[in-house]
């Protein structure tokens, strides 16, 4: 995204961004510059592509292993910075985050994003009955407000619940059923944003729910 872009429109790529931003990216208080960082080059390639950004990803050291074990990308946009202010992001948001501003049309994009972020959906075969498969698709967040919010957007535009557990973070989980509506909605083509290895979950359950 250019620096000197003076408006911005939704669209697909760019709520997906936005899901990305909003679980692994960072405001600075300066009210100018963005920090996105994750474990998945992949998907730093991917945030890049979606916002048109050209600037160079860097290795980032763990605060936790103090290894060189994820990726990054900064930059500034200052028209952006106020655009996602507007919508209910801002610095220091992990928990501050309540409910944002994003069009019915995209808030599917939107949770892709969010899912590859900080999101998961998980798989195994159930211990009981051999052949049958678990599915469950899950989205984290330090804050409930933040959680709730989402829980309440995806049960008016699909009729579908899950529930929300407290752990390390809130984490709102929805199980095989309602996980295939979900995941239809979210993956809705193949030439989607995505992180591939979730995408790769998920692919085999909707070819599943559609035949």
């Amino acid at each position: 995204m250019h620096p000197k872009i003076k408006k911005i429109n939704w669209s697909s790529d760019f709520a997906y961004a936005v899901g990305l931003i909003t679980t692994d990216g960072n405001l600075s208080p300066d009210g100018r510059h963005f920090d996105f960082t994750s474990n998945d080059i992949e998907l730093i390639k991917t945030f890049k592509y979606c916002l048109n950004i050209k600037n160079k990803i860097a290795r980032k050291k763990s605060t936790y292993t103090n290894k060189y074990s994820s990726f990054g990308v900064q930059f500034g946009n200052v028209t952006l910075y106020k655009f996602l202010l507007g919508i209910g992001l801002m610095p220091n948001k992990s928990k501050r985050l309540e409910s944002l501003k994003i069009p019915d049309e995209f808030f599917f994009d939107f949770l892709r994003g969010h899912l590859d972020g900080d999101g998961s959906i998980k798989k195994y075969y159930d211990p009981v009955y051999k052949n049958s498969k678990r599915l469950y698709v899950d989205f984290l967040s330090a804050s409930l407000p933040h959680i709730t919010w989402i829980r309440k957007r995806i049960s008016e535009l699909l009729s579908i619940n899950g529930f929300v557990r407290k752990g390390r973070a809130y984490t709102l989980t929805f199980s095989k059923r309602e996980s295939i509506l979900l995941l239809n909605r979210i993956y809705y083509n193949n030439n989607l944003p995505q992180l591939n290895r979730k995408f790769a979950i998920a692919k085999e359950f909707i070819q599943l729910a559609n035949i």
